[in-house]
């Protein structure tokens, strides 16, 4: 797959298939089977129609959703060379780590609720009828050291518009990383056809804030005293740019 719009199934067996696959993340094939309650035979033959429709794919002996953010891209400078791709659930621990080592105490709280969901819930990639949500990674050698995350909620009056968290961990910044992550995300979100990309950071993070302005991130609204961080009341200021 690789449109946000979460596919549509001509049998109940084939959505159940796929909608445990989706909230549990990556799952040995049989444990998908006993968890939908599904004789062996009937189990196997909708499984090949959604890999074949290529909803969902086996790798490593799991079942995944097969959605398709696009290749693996490689940088290399005088500092650092690099991947970026879309994240795996293989990457679950290493992303959360880095999210929350990259975000410090409080400056990007947006990002730090994303960790928490994605840990709690302990899936990366969500694609059904309320929400989308996809990562893109950079890696250096095997370790994730900065992400780009988007969110998108189905409701009519929110389909244009997708909400954007970025970061790299504070060794590997002004290498360019957060740049190409943030191109990566924003051509991915180009591609979904959204008008408009959203980010919300605390006042106090002016690195981040300057950064996103840097990119022709515009501030669109600044709410008063709408955190309260180590005892102190922090504007929050919305970002915005137009795709």
């Amino acid at each position: 797959m690789t449109s946000i719009t979460k596919p549509k199934f001509s049998h109940d067996g084939r959505s159940d298939i796929y909608d445990y696959v989706e909230r549990h993340g990556a799952m040995e094939p049989e444990a998908v089977r006993e968890a939908v309650n599904m004789e062996h035979r009937a189990f196997g033959h909708h499984v090949a129609i959604l890999k074949r429709d290529q909803v969902l794919e086996k790798s490593n002996g799991k079942l995944r959703v097969a959605f398709e953010g696009g290749a693996e891209e490689e940088y290399s400078t005088e500092a650092v060379s690099f991947t970026i791709r879309q994240a795996r659930e293989e990457d679950l621990t290493g992303l959360v780590g880095a999210i929350r080592e990259a975000i410090g105490g409080g400056k990007y709280v947006r990002a730090e609720t994303v960790a928490d969901v994605v840990d709690n819930e302990g899936v990366l990639l969500r694609h059904n009828k309320i929400e989308a949500r996809i990562f893109f990674v950079a890696c250096v050698d095997s370790d994730v050291v900065g992400w780009v995350h988007l969110k998108h909620v189905d409701l009519d009056k929110l389909r244009h518009t997708a909400q954007l968290t970025v970061g790299v961990l504070d060794q590997y910044r002004g290498k360019g990383i957060g740049s190409h992550l943030l191109e990566r995300g924003l051509n991915w979100a180009a591609q979904q056809e959204f008008e408009k990309i959203e980010n919300a950071l605390p006042a106090t993070n002016e690195q981040a804030i300057e950064f996103l302005k840097s990119r022709d991130f515009e501030v669109d609204a600044v709410r008063e005293d709408h955190y309260k961080l180590n005892g102190e009341y922090v504007d929050e200021v919305m970002m915005m740019k137009q795709l």
